[in-house]
């Protein structure tokens, strides 16, 4: 940062300790429940886990199997009905965990210990993620996104559908290594003056909102960090079988799936878009890529190599062996020294995503650690079915859970599940879940990038429907194909 934090004068401190005060108030209003439907919701998401988890009967099943089965279905419930913040029912997860699991006040237990369910805030993966918030903040408040779009526009901009292929490569590219969400906003943002100056029946207009959450929706299956299923796949992976799927190896497995049903995708947006005429679209498209604020070039400069040499060091851990988690603090140390990263800007990171990762993974580790992980895959009809059923059915039923509920809600779920019915290759199994949960997106509600898109007013709630069945019905089948070849 440049220099130390600007002192405050002592008639306003006062006003900053109010301040304070309020952001205390605020946050703990985002953690209370909403309404009194969102209340019965959670009742009814606490009755049902009461009912399921201590009815007599599941026999074999521990009592703190039970604890964590009575875990799992009230966290499932209360990221499906969305009773209370997502973040929060990682909050309420880590918590039940140290509770019931944590042997607190039971001498002699000799249960899981209390710090394994505080552990994942510290997980390597929470380190990783945080580096990718970091670049993505240092690439937009430089300018360094729509320097990136500018020169793809300027390559591929000579037509409606040049221009159409190539907002989708820079959605595509960008959330690969930065929040899908922030990706999704400022792709919208570019495009806001390419849409007002089409007609409003003019399929042009439709096609450019539509790319936007698709696009940044499957780049998310492209790194380790473009979505947080990836992120848990691959410790779910590496604690089971000791293998690491380290970034580059990631890549190799997520990249050509993605880039496949990206392809498919622009197939079918610009199916009713005209082949020629340069237009309107395309001249919006280039002003809006090289207007917004930025910072002086000797910062940009920093934050550009920063960028790159982040990504080549995380593509390459093989090779000079410093692990991807700790290569992270180069973008968090660098743009903090130089004032691209504001204590402001701290406050503004993805912090609700990084709970809600810590809770997914604390939530795996109960579900593993207590046995019950093992115990549902013995109550499962699945005697004799392949290693690529099951990872079919698995990845088929996290795309359809993902349009209803978080992905990475659906992936904490079903990843534990994934990782014991594929004892020995559990590669195979586990990541094609966390591929096929960011291609769930045939809702507006679906993802928030979906969600920005219909905001726009520009889209209808069937507009997703045909792109999210096909990319639907396609991802489970790819992922699992291409996972089986270069997994085994």
């Amino acid at each position: 940062m440049n220099g130390s934090e600007p002192e405050l004068p002592a008639e306003r401190t006062s006003i900053y300790v109010s301040d304070e005060r309020n952001a205390i108030r605020w946050l703990l209003g985002r953690l209370e429940v909403r309404s009194w439907k969102h209340g019965a919701y959670a009742a009814a998401c606490l009755g049902a886990a009461l009912l399921i988890a201590y009815a007599p009967g599941h026999a074999g099943l521990s009592p703190d199997a039970r604890h964590a089965l009575f875990i799992l279905v009230f966290a499932a419930g209360l990221w499906l009905t969305e009773a209370i913040p997502a973040f929060a029912v990682a909050l309420v997860v880590m918590a039940l965990e140290i509770l019931l699991l944590g042997g607190l006040g039971r001498p002699g237990h000799k249960g899981v210990e209390y710090t394994r369910f505080l552990a994942p805030w510290a997980h390597p993966l929470v380190w990783l993620f945080l580096g990718g918030f970091v670049l993505g903040h240092g690439a937009a408040r430089t300018g360094l996104d729509r320097w990136l779009a500018e020169r793809v526009i300027a390559v591929f901009g000579r037509t409606r559908r040049g221009l159409l292929f190539g907002l989708m490569l820079v959605g595509f590219a960008l959330s690969m290594f930065m929040s899908n969400t922030a990706a999704a906003a400022m792709l919208i943002a570019i495009a806001a003056p390419m849409r007002e100056g089409l007609d409003a029946k003019d399929p042009m207009r439709r096609a450019i909102v539509l790319s936007v959450p698709i696009a940044t929706n499957l780049g998310g299956m492209g790194s380790l960090i473009g979505s947080p299923p990836n992120a848990i796949a691959a410790s779910a992976v590496e604690a089971a079988s000791s293998r690491p799927l380290d970034f580059a190896r990631w890549m190799l497995v997520g990249l050509p799936p993605a880039a496949l049903l990206l392809g498919v995708a622009f197939w079918m947006l610009s199916r009713g878009v005209p082949l020629a005429e340069k237009g309107a679209a395309v001249a919006a498209a280039r002003k809006a890529a090289t207007e917004g604020q930025r910072l002086p070039n000797w910062r940009r400069l920093v934050v550009m190599i920063t960028f790159f040499t982040t990504l080549a060091l995380w593509s390459t851990d093989a090779l000079h062996g410093i692990p991807t988690p700790v290569v992270s603090f180069l973008p968090i140390t660098v743009l903090s020294a130089i004032g691209v990263l504001r204590a402001q800007d701290v406050r503004g990171l993805g912090w609700d995503v990084l709970l809600l990762l810590a809770g997914g993974l604390a939530l795996g580790a109960a579900v593993q650690e207590t046995g019950l992980s093992s115990w549902l895959v013995s109550a499962l009809p699945v005697s004799g079915a392949s290693r690529i059923t099951l990872a079919l059915v698995l990845a088929y039923a996290v795309v359809v859970i993902s349009n209803f509920m978080s992905n990475t809600a659906a992936a904490n779920i079903l990843v534990p599940i994934a990782v014991e019915l594929g004892r020995g290759h559990e590669a195979v199994t586990v990541v094609p879940v966390a591929l096929a949960a960011s291609a769930a997106m045939c809702l507006p509600i679906s993802t928030p990038p979906n969600a920005l898109a219909f905001s726009t007013g520009d889209l209808a709630a069937r507009d997703f429907l045909r792109p999210g069945v096909v990319l639907g019905l396609l991802a489970p089948a790819v992922a699992v194909a291409w996972c089986a070849l270069v997994l085994r």
